[in-house]
């Protein structure tokens, strides 16, 4: 009998996790911090790591129903979050299976002998013995349990920050108010429960919402900032407008021109977040689709010098914050959201995330 192909989600998991890998070198991530001229701390978010990630499910010809491309963006905000300081066993999806671990229970492989650590991974992962790393986060709320996409949580201290996300490429004007209003309920059910946790909202949108419908992509802006003006709904919301190179069109030029990420090609560990550039890019033409490999069960497509091939010619994606308002850019996104958990706690909790903002305002 044949082999059964892999799900879309799994082949894009091998893709990930070498994306990630590459990006924080084994663990040694880039700090995000840096000061601005004025001596002001901004949050740098990666964005060509951003744009493998986003690349992926173009790659697979995944659609948003099979929760890749909200995959992507989950594991970019979990990725950051690692690189603004926090613990990756506390932060989930984790960069390595099982995605949702308590820490204490990573801490207690971590220390057995290889042989030992390999067998009772394989034993959680294979989901023995149950509701040790459940395959989703799970949050109770108020009045019930909600997955939530990304979670920093820990046995000690309850859920610190909790983020939901969602993606929409497509016909905006008629699902944007029923996912701003699922949003909305979520929200309360959790805020209501976890009163001291960090709660953000990202919400991926098609830049071509801006284009082809101006108004719904206005609307859905105008509700993601009040989305977090409510005392007991969002800390922050983002906004995040995501450009498929078929979609490019001409960057606006000239000395006034609004900030735009320009996904330059680099060598693959450079370890240094995505740059800044107000310049046009030559972005235009038709993107890119390699030819799609089908997996296997047995994942033998695995090696990395063949990921590393298809994530060398992946489709091109870019990020135009430059149509969003500021207070819905990913800068701020992060920046409210790690300050929120550093100010929540005491200092001896989260000892490398303080250190990290240190360094970037002081100097080591």
């Amino acid at each position: 009998m044949a082999a059964r192909t892999a799900s879309t989600k799994t082949q894009a998991w091998k893709f990930f996790d070498r994306i990630v890998e590459r990006a924080s070198r084994g663990g040694s991530y880039s700090n995000p911090w840096h000061a601005t001229e004025n001596s002001q701390m901004e949050y740098l978010p990666d964005f060509r790591t951003l744009s493998l990630l986003l690349g992926v499910p173009l790659y697979l010809s995944a659609p948003i129903t099979t929760g890749v491309p909200a995959l992507a963006l989950d594991v970019w905000i979990a990725y950051e979050l690692r690189r603004a300081g926090f613990s990756p066993d506390s932060v989930w999806p984790r960069d390595a299976a099982p995605r949702v671990l308590p820490g204490p229970v990573a801490a207690l492989l971590e220390s057995l002998p290889h042989h030992e650590r390999r067998e009772l991974t394989k034993r959680i992962v294979s989901g023995s013995p149950t509701g040790v790393a459940p395959s989703q986060a799970l949050i109770l709320g108020k009045n019930y349990r909600k997955q939530v996409d990304v979670v920093m949580s820990h046995w000690s201290t309850g859920p610190e920050l909790l983020v939901s996300t969602k993606r929409m490429d497509s016909s905006f004007a008629k699902n944007a108010q029923n996912r701003i209003e699922e949003a909305y309920g979520d929200a309360k059910n959790l805020r209501l429960r976890h009163p001291m946790a960090g709660l953000g909202f990202l919400f991926g949108i098609r830049s071509t919402a801006f284009t082809d419908e101006p108004r719904s992509a206005e609307f859905i802006a105008d509700l993601l900032m009040k989305l977090a003006q409510e005392e007991d709904a969002y800390n922050v919301t983002c906004m995040l407008p995501i450009e498929y190179s078929s979609d490019a069109a001409p960057a606006p030029t000239g000395p006034d021109a609004p900030v735009i990420h320009i996904v330059e090609d680099a060598p693959a560990d450079d370890p240094k977040p995505l740059a800044l550039f107000p310049e046009s890019t030559e972005n235009s033409g038709e993107a890119h689709v390699p030819e799609r490999v089908m997996w296997q069960d047995s994942l033998a497509f695995g090696d990395d010098g063949q990921v590393d091939e298809v994530l060398a010619d992946l489709p091109g994606v870019g990020i135009r914050e430059d149509l969003v308002p500021p207070e819905l850019r990913s800068g701020q996104f992060f920046d409210r959201l790690v300050r929120h958990v550093l100010a929540a706690t005491p200092t001896t909790l989260h000892e490398t995330a303080r250190d990290r903002l240190k360094v970037a305002q002081y100097g080591s």
